[in-house]
């Protein structure tokens, strides 16, 4: 059911967030059975996508990781992205009552989960680490994750539209800082923490 939704969300999203309302999901739910796998996605295919095909900022001059070098850095990545989810997830349960929503911390990080499967999913843009076609791709999955976040609001707090609207704009506010923190902090991390050592 929880894959069901995920689809869902994906082609008629309006339809589907009813029927996510209703589920009830636990966050130790979401955690274990979204949260795990998504999170590695990116992960998994930016790990492979450097030590095997090697990342180019132009299309040109490939630089390939050696693996003892990227496997610390997909695994922090990994990580963090579980800290990142729960971080939001908390922060719109903190902001909720002042909009006029009154779910539990629950909800708020199934809104936060399904809200952010397109960026998850764009992830596998990493398998081919060119800049330029990362960021196409991560543009576009953000788009999405915008507009599933605006659509998702009023339906999963069950507040009003207009209320729903300055709410989404300050979760999105939060996401958006969280999502620049997350790969700032990945590239600190590869350059500073993670001796990287590149092969050919």
């Amino acid at each position: 059911m929880f894959l069901q939704h995920m689809m869902g969300v994906l082609y008629h999203p309006k339809k589907e967030w009813s029927a996510i309302r209703n589920e009830h999901y636990s966050t130790t739910h979401v955690f274990l059975s979204q949260i795990s796998i998504l999170a590695a996605i990116p992960a998994i295919a930016l790990f492979i996508g450097t030590t095997q095909v090697g990342w180019s900022l132009t299309g040109t001059d490939y630089v390939t990781l050696s693996i003892s070098s990227a496997l610390p850095a997909a695994i922090a990545f990994y990580i963090a992205m579980w800290v990142a989810v729960g971080f939001i997830a908390y922060a719109v349960h903190w902001m909720e009552k002042t909009y006029g929503g009154n779910v539990s911390f629950d909800e708020c990080m199934v809104l936060v989960t399904f809200t952010a499967t397109p960026l998850f999913l764009s992830g596998l843009a990493g398998l081919y680490p060119m800049l330029w076609f990362n960021v196409i791709v991560g543009l576009i999955a953000l788009s999405y994750s915008i507009y599933l976040l605006y659509s998702g609001v009023p339906e999963i707090m069950q507040i009003p539209e207009d209320r729903a609207f300055f709410f989404s704009t300050s979760i999105l506010t939060v996401g958006l800082v969280v999502l620049v923190g997350l790969l700032a902090a990945t590239a600190i991390l590869w350059g500073t923490f993670v001796p990287l050592s590149y092969v050919g």
